[in-house]
């Protein structure tokens, strides 16, 4: 076994590398960019060496200074995580050059299949089933055209060198194929350094398994069962579990032999996954293969009761394979959620900022390599933490992840936890119907939300004890005195839908709201309130820390209070209300966008502007593109109107909020 491995990564994958190490009782080193200098696995490791600025491309990227860093900490191997070089052939070429082992598969095998095309036909080659598609070498808009047309659409266009759903595009009718495709090779090329194609037949709603694999690389190959990844967003995975619901015994039997098979084509060494589409009938088809860990590999860790690094640490170090086939046990049911710093109503945009409150659930396994404090920014992967949850069957595995889902609370920032939640609860998913259309179908639950956003029932929460005592704390102004009433505050609170003119009543240490409060016309006009909504009170009874304890029309809760971004975020359960208290007298400082105007809606760069000044566009053309955390964003116009300024151009950094694009609306 080494004595001394460099992880090549950050974040949560580097943390989970370093847990398996340290318990094997090998010595780690870290490496970090400018902007991890005082992150979590910088901590973890037992030394940590600079490699460059917060760019990916100048750090995390740059293998001369990786292979640098293990040769001048004496590393013996390199684990290269996920993503970044984990599946880079000149990466794993150079290391053996240096003399330092690659804890994954040979440079032939990724180069194998690093390829979707390749790759393909590769497997095609093999007996593996394989989509209708073209994986040509001819990449010119013209040949795709034509082949789309033989296949039929929808098709869907790959990054050959891709994965995560990078560069992955559905296209539904010809005259979008051209503007899709140039979108996607741009996408590409900033991910992958590559921007070659492949088409596929699109398959309506088809679920994506995948055959966990691990080989020795002597032509002995096992699998570890199979997990289900079908819901996703943007053609990323967010939720998954092990083994896959509702899959017929000859199907699973097939799919594993399949994956088996894949492996056993290339000689496969180390841990790696064969992706397929599933149908819904009698046929699976090859998708692509991951030659590393996967993001998701703890549900098949979970039901097999292995460590899936030792396992790679073993072989990489020429152990061979820990258990034959006939060893490797299947034992209940298992999920995965990704927690992810985006949000989910606006289309999953990542979301940046600074970690501010973190409460993640003690219940169940937690990888994660973020901490309270954290700033998260524009340069790497959103994703916060993974949630893990196991049980003797999927029933009991799926209450302890919605119980998990319902104690993580995130504030300084966006995050999928609610929307999660609603997933993890929702009717057809308990019933294992999924495919990797459920969002798409299933928006009217998944995005409808508790009525949390009447921010005035709650209003009496935010006493919050952290004795902050700011000029604008309402606490701060409960002075007033009235005969045979507590003292009397009277004040506006913004939430989601809204302002409301709020009066709160202290009495002795209960404090109760109340929004059927008169307002001046000319008031509740400038503060951009309607007319008084109906009586709600809420009576504070307890406070324990960021906890309180609520009374709200007569029944009992608990509340979580958090500072979000200068303001004030609620949880009642999973879902939460954010509250911020204004000013009565002033409105000093409240900005408001000017009319038609277009602002960016998270930090990026802009990577095409596809309209000029004076143009005219309708609602719903693309203005701009955005690219921010590896993914492309399109900036649409959203309504009819006249280009009157555009502020960047392509290659211009911009920030949430900089305002991009003026539009002159038509009447």
């Amino acid at each position: 076994m080494f004595k001394k491995i460099l992880v090549a990564n950050r974040g949560e994958i580097a943390c989970r590398v370093m847990r398996t190490a340290r318990r094997l009782g090998i010595t780690v080193v870290a490496v970090y960019s400018d902007a991890d200098a005082g992150a979590p696995h910088v901590q973890m490791a037992d030394e940590a060496v600079n490699i460059g600025p917060a760019p990916a491309t100048e750090s995390y990227l740059r293998f001369d200074r990786v292979i640098a860093a293990a040769r001048s900490s004496g590393a013996e191997a390199i684990h290269p995580g996920y993503g970044f070089l984990s599946e880079n052939a000149q990466f794993a070429d150079a290391l053996e050059n240096a003399g330092i082992a690659f804890i994954g598969p040979t440079s032939d095998t990724i180069r194998a299949m690093g390829s979707k095309a390749a790759a393909k036909n590769l497997m095609a080659n093999a007996g593996v089933p394989v989509l209708p598609g073209y994986q040509g070498d001819d990449q010119s808009p013209d040949t795709f055209a034509a082949e789309a047309r033989r296949i039929g659409y929808p098709v869907l266009l790959k990054a050959s060198a891709g994965g995560g759903g990078k560069g992955m595009r559905l296209v539904e009718r010809e005259e979008d194929l051209r503007a899709a495709l140039e979108s996607a090779r741009r996408e590409a090329l900033s991910a992958f350094g590559d921007d070659g194609f492949i088409v596929e037949k699109y398959l309506a709603e088809p679920r994506h398994i995948e055959v966990q694999i691990f080989g020795d690389g002597k032509g002995e190959v096992v699998h570890v069962f199979e997990r289900d990844c079908s819901v996703q967003r943007r053609h990323q995975k967010i939720i998954e579990e092990a083994p896959a619901p509702r899959l017929p015994l000859d199907v699973r039997n097939s799919l594993l032999a399949a994956g088996v098979q894949a492996g056993a084509a290339i000689d496969y060494r180390g841990a790696g996954t064969v992706e397929f589409l599933y149908d819904g009938g009698d046929n699976v088809y090859f998708m692509e293969m991951n030659t590393r860990l996967q993001v998701e590999h703890p549900v098949s860790e979970e039901i097999s009761g292995l460590d899936f690094v030792e396992w790679q640490l073993r072989i990489a170090a020429g152990e061979g394979l820990p258990l034959p086939q006939a060893r490797i046990r299947e034992s209940g049911h298992a999920f995965e959620s990704r927690l992810y710093a985006e949000d989910p109503d606006r289309d999953f945009a990542p979301a940046t900022g600074t970690i501010e409150h973190l409460d993640l659930p003690s219940h169940a396994r937690v990888d994660s390599g973020i901490e309270r404090g954290q700033l998260i920014s524009p340069h790497y992967d959103p994703m916060i933490a993974k949630l893990i949850t196991h049980g003797p069957d999927r029933e009991t595995a799926l209450d302890r992840m919605a119980a998990a889902l319902a104690e993580t609370r995130v504030a300084g920032l966006e995050t999928n936890a609610r929307f999660l939640h609603a997933l993890a609860t929702d009717t057809d998913f308990t019933a294992g119907m999924e495919s990797t259309r459920y969002i798409e179908d299933h928006r009217d639950t998944l995005f409808k939300r508790a009525d949390l956003a009447n921010s005035p029932r709650i209003a009496a929460a935010l006493k919050d004890a952290t004795g902050s005592g700011t000029a604008d704390d309402p606490w701060e102004s409960l002075s007033g005195w009235r005969s045979n009433r507590g003292r009397v505050s009277t004040f506006g609170v913004r939430g989601k839908d809204g302002t409301d003119v709020v009066e709160i009543e202290q009495r002795g240490t209960d404090y109760a709201a109340r929004t059927e409060v008169s307002a001046s016309a000319a008031e509740r006009r400038r503060l951009g309130a309607g007319s008084p909504s109906v009586s709600c009170s809420g009576q504070l009874f307890s406070i324990d820390g960021p906890r309180v304890r609520l009374k709200l029309d007569d029944q009992d809760v608990d509340a979580i209070v958090a500072n979000h971004k200068g303001h004030y975020r609620v949880w009642i359960g999973p879902e939460h209300a954010d509250v911020e208290f204004i000013d009565l007298v002033s409105t000093a400082g409240e900005h408001k966008s000017a009319e038609g105007s277009l602002e960016a809606p998270m930090p990026g760069v802009i990577v095409a502007v596809t309209v000029e000044e004076g143009d005219t566009v309708k609602a719903g053309d693309t203005l701009l593109v955005l690219e921010a955390m590896k993914m492309e964003h399109q900036v649409h116009a959203p309504g009819a109107g006249i280009i009157q300024q555009i502020r960047y151009r392509a290659g211009d950094q911009v920030s949430e909020g900089d305002l991009l694009v003026e539009l002159s609306q038509e009447e």
